[in-house]
C-alpha cells in the first residue's frame, strides 16, 4: 500500500474514530483525526488527502456545511456517515458532492471494502494514460490529465464522482450499460442493486453538462436497459 494514500476522519464519535483508524493503519492508510466540523474543515482546506470520512452530525457545523465547503475548492472523494438510516439524509449528501455513504452501524469489512473502493477508483482515474487527453463531445470538452470539463471553453465545477461518470461515457460512445456495469466501471465495486446511487450522481451531472436536463443530449436514458451517451449534441 501506497503510505502517501492519506485519509482525514470528521467524526465526534472518538471510540469510533480510534476503531476506524485501527482498522486503517494496518492496511498501510495514513490516518488523521478531527473531531468537529470547524478544525475538520480547516484540516481538509489546508492538507492534502486521497479521501475524507465525513460524519453528518457535527459540532459547531455539520457535516453537510464541511461538505458544501470543502467542494467549492477540492474534488477529494468524501465517504458520508449517517446514523440515520434515512433516503433523505443519503440523498441530500450525494447532491451535495459525497461519493459514497454508509449508515452506522457498519461492519468493518463493508467499511474497508468502500475505503478501498473509493481509493481504487480516485487512484485509477488520476494515473490514467495521458495519450489523447482530450476528449471533445460538442460543447464539451473533457481533458482526461487535468481532470477538467469545459463547457463552450467554459470550466464546470463537477464532482470527482461526476467527472468519472462522465469520462466512462466519453470513452465508450454509443454503448449502452446497464446499471450494474456502470456501478462497476466507476466505483470500482460489486454491484449492490444502489440504483439510487448511480440515478442520483447522474441527475447531478446532467443539471451541470446539460442545457436542459430534463431533455438531455449527453447522458440519454435506454428505458428498461440503463444508460448510454448521445449521439447528437448540436
Amino acid at each position: 500500500m501506497d503510505l502517501k494514500q492519506k485519509i482525514l476522519i470528521i467524526d465526534d464519535d472518538a471510540d469510533l474514530c480510534r476503531l476506524l483508524k485501527n482498522n486503517l493503519e494496518p492496511e498501510g492508510y495514513q490516518v488523521c483525526i478531527r473531531h468537529d466540523g470547524v478544525t475538520g474543515l480547516e484540516e481538509a482546506q489546508n492538507s492534502d488527502y486521497q479521501l475524507i470520512i465525513l460524519d453528518i452530525m457535527l459540532p459547531l457545523i455539520n457535516g453537510y456545511e464541511v461538505l458544501k465547503k470543502i467542494r467549492e475548492k477540492s474534488f477529494v472523494p468524501v465517504l458520508m456517515l449517517t446514523a440515520k438510516d434515512s433516503e433523505g439524509d443519503k440523498v441530500s449528501g450525494l447532491r451535495m458532492g459525497a461519493d459514497d455513504y454508509l449508515t452506522k452501524p457498519f461492519s468493518n469489512s463493508e467499511f474497508l471494502a468502500r475505503v478501498s473502493s473509493l481509493l481504487r477508483r480516485y487512484t485509477v482515474f488520476n494515473t490514467a494514460d495521458s495519450s489523447g487527453r482530450t476528449i471533445v463531445l460538442g460543447r464539451l470538452s473533457v481533458d482526461k490529465s487535468a481532470r477538467e470539463v469545459r463547457k463552450d471553453g467554459l470550466p464546470l465545477e463537477l464532482t470527482a464522482k461526476e467527472f468519472d461518470l462522465l469520462l466512462f461515457f466519453a470513452q465508450n460512445p454509443g454503448k449502452v450499460f446497464t446499471k450494474k456495469q456502470i456501478y462497476r466501471a466507476v466505483w470500482m465495486d460489486e454491484y449492490a442493486f444502489d440504483d439510487n446511487n448511480i440515478m442520483v450522481h447522474i441527475r447531478r451531472l446532467r443539471k451541470k453538462i446539460e442545457d436542459n436536463p430534463e431533455n438531455p443530449v449527453y447522458i440519454l436514458t435506454v428505458w428498461s436497459v440503463g444508460y448510454k451517451l448521445g449521439g447528437d449534441f448540436g
